[in-house]
């Protein structure tokens, strides 16, 4: 296990978020080695830490007022053993090769729990597009699809949106993909229901984070009744989970942007998350405006020098951090723990460190990792491109039924993982056990390629 993290960090020094993804398989697939001798024979951590491709390209694109501007474009295509590769494009200013390597690390496991036949990958750039028009955000669509298209295909390589990529940046890479390649396929999954979405789409990594989450209650004979929620995050995750605790009888006492938090006793209803939806989705605005609207709700600016984020300090029954990586230090997970927080199931990819997974697991926290609880947006990615291929679509009762169905699937098969290898209820464990074999069987499978 050293020698792996060893070559790992030297090979690639400045790739932390890289690093952690690695080290949490790595160690918790030990007992998967040991009882394998060939996995060991065959190198498979080697070749499974190690992108099958690695795409990194420049995007000049040009501004409303004539300016002329260059970001990076990266795709990684990770592993490919069992489908094409499949995974997000995250544009924002924090995106560069290492948090990309990351994702698609993720990505590779995440998408081997869902069933469906998908390998792994991720891509983006550290373009941002808050505060940019319409006009600029299609040229810088264009510009990143002019080179990624000639690298990607429905058998190839099928891209997903992620952070600051939604609908409308969805629609101008597909505009420009189907020019260059002269062709109408599912090459990109998100796509708007008229041209080749798919129904509960939008919804899918929020509805089954939330589906997961459920299903953790159900082994200790409990449900969402009456359950108080943390959520982080307001973009297309965090809204939709909270959307789906509210139908399960819930409550949501939090909603966050990278400025700040709100926090509302008395709970975020429907009416209320129609606002948050309105205000984030087509004014583009800061969450604080939600006590401009709703001023018996509260907002606290997150000062960053802080060694904790105060949202993860409220008293509540569960928490879903949706925003993003390494939200959740060992201080909020101590924090969470004395709120009476029991269970956590991530919206977001790695939101919490390993320091913040220690504790949750030795405190007996019901903690649920995003390659498990967060795949439900990949799941009905895949279902999205079996609709594609067979030019039909499914009605929304059908895919919902699809997405809870996969994320009951998901659940037991963690389970099941974690008892065999002598681990008791460790989701972690077991998604990463479950996952992995899966995929080095079928890399054994198909030789040394």
């Amino acid at each position: 296990m050293e020698q792996i993290m060893s070559l790992v960090k030297e090979r690639d020094p400045e790739q932390r978020e890289f690093h952690q993804a690695v080290q949490e398989v790595v160690e918790t697939v030990k007992p998967v080695l040991d009882r394998n001798m060939e996995y060991r024979q065959q190198a498979v951590l080697k070749r499974i830490t190690e992108p099958e491709r690695v795409i990194m390209f420049r995007v000049p694109w040009m501004d409303d007022d004539g300016q002329v501007h260059v970001n990076r474009g990266f795709r990684v295509e990770m592993n490919s053993a069992l489908g094409p590769y499949k995974g997000g494009l995250r544009f924002h200013p924090s995106v560069n090769l290492g948090i990309i390597k990351f994702l698609a690390f993720e990505q590779v496991f995440k998408n081997s729990l869902t069933t469906l036949s998908m390998g792994g990958g991720k891509g983006g750039s550290d373009f941002n597009p808050k505060g940019k028009s319409d006009a600029e955000v299609m040229r810088f669509c264009q510009a990143f699809m002019a080179e990624l298209y000639r690298h990607i295909g429905p058998n190839t390589d099928v891209p997903a949106g992620d952070i600051g990529v939604g609908a409308r940046e969805i629609g101008y890479l597909f505009g420009m993909y189907k020019k260059l390649s002269n062709e109408f396929t599912g090459v990109l999954t998100g796509k708007s229901l008229n041209w080749g979405g798919s129904l509960i789409r939008p919804e899918a990594t929020g509805y089954g984070t939330v589906y997961f989450a459920a299903e953790m209650l159900t082994t200790r004979n409990e449900n969402f009744e009456n359950k108080t929620c943390l959520v982080s995050g307001s973009g297309n995750v965090a809204q939709f989970t909270t959307e789906k605790i509210l139908e399960l009888g819930g409550k949501v006492l939090t909603i966050s942007d990278s400025s700040g938090y709100i926090y509302d006793e008395q709970g975020i209803d429907r009416e209320k998350l129609e606002y948050i939806q309105q205000l984030k989705n087509v004014r583009r605005g800061r969450i604080q405006e939600f006590v401009e609207k709703y001023p018996g709700a509260v907002y606290t600016a997150v000062d960053p020098a802080l060694d904790y984020n105060p949202l993860w300090a409220h008293k509540a029954d569960c928490a879903m951090p949706c925003a993003t990586q390494n939200e959740i230090n060992k201080k909020d997970s101590s924090n969470l723990i004395q709120g009476g927080v029991t269970l956590i199931s991530e919206g977001a990819n790695m939101p919490c460190t390993p320091e913040a997974v220690d504790i949750l697991i030795d405190q007996g926290v019901l903690y649920a990792p995003g390659k498990a609880a967060n795949a439900g947006g990949v799941a009905v990615s895949g279902l999205e491109m079996a609709q594609n291929s067979m030019r039909l679509s499914w009605p929304r009762e059908e895919v919902d039924n699809r997405l809870k169905q996969i994320m009951k699937s998901i659940h037991r098969t963690c389970l099941d993982a974690s008892s065999e290898y002598g681990m008791g209820q460790n989701y972690l464990v077991g998604a990463n056990i479950a996952g992995f074999t899966k995929v080095v069987n079928a890399m054994l499978d198909q030789g040394l390629v």
